[in-house]
């Protein structure tokens, strides 16, 4: 295993963990992260909102369930996450749900992107530290098989385009962007996931 992989895998945190870190430096009026700013802390307060509807209502489809389950390996997703990170709050829940279908097969491990900037800068999407990122491990191997992220391809042309007309990413794309995640319903990550997984599995 890669020795940056290895150092941010030893002080990644659970799922519950990452929650409970985030929500706790809410109470002391922060967000995660080496930034802090009014704005940061009330997008870390809505992604908490967001986050726990999610966790409610997201549903994970038989073909996810079927393809998790059916996996000939063990793996551990890593993702690289901060809790002022919209499209996190959006897609944490759905891998951890994912990962709920088999922890034996999935071992879900988080950490926060500026705590591990060194893993962060091995997956950078068009050299940006663009998250939530998620690393798959081979648990019996220990090597980096593949990785997802930063968010669906639709999501991801929708940002595409408005940059396009637009020269800085408003409020009015991130609203647009969160009805996207919404209308969507998950479906995508899933989708995204799960044929990554099955690329990993035939490799």
């Amino acid at each position: 295993m890669n020795s940056t992989v290895a150092k941010s895998l030893f002080s990644s945190h659970s799922y519950e963990e990452y929650r409970k870190i985030v929500t706790d430096l809410l109470t002391e009026g922060k967000t995660s992260g080496n930034e802090q700013s009014e704005d940061l802390v009330n997008y870390s307060r809505l992604n908490e909102k967001r986050m726990d509807r999610l966790e409610k209502t997201i549903q994970i489809t038989p073909e996810t369930q079927k393809v998790i389950k059916n996996l000939k390996h063990d793996y551990i997703w890593l993702v690289i996450s901060e809790g002022w990170c919209g499209d996190a709050a959006q897609i944490l829940p759905i891998i951890h749900k994912m990962a709920e279908i088999d922890s034996k097969k999935i071992d879900l491990r988080i950490v926060f992107r500026d705590e591990n900037l060194e893993l962060m800068d091995y997956f950078l999407t068009n050299k940006g530290r663009a998250i939530p990122k998620l690393i798959i491990i081979n648990k019996a191997t220990a090597q980096v098989e593949n990785h997802w992220g930063p968010r669906p391809i639709g999501a991801a042309e929708l940002i595409a385009s408005y940059k396009k007309q637009n020269s800085k990413f408003d409020e009015t794309i991130k609203t647009e962007l969160q009805l996207w995640y919404l209308h969507d319903k998950g479906l995508s990550t899933q989708a995204e996931i799960i044929e990554t997984m099955l690329f990993v599995e035939r490799n």
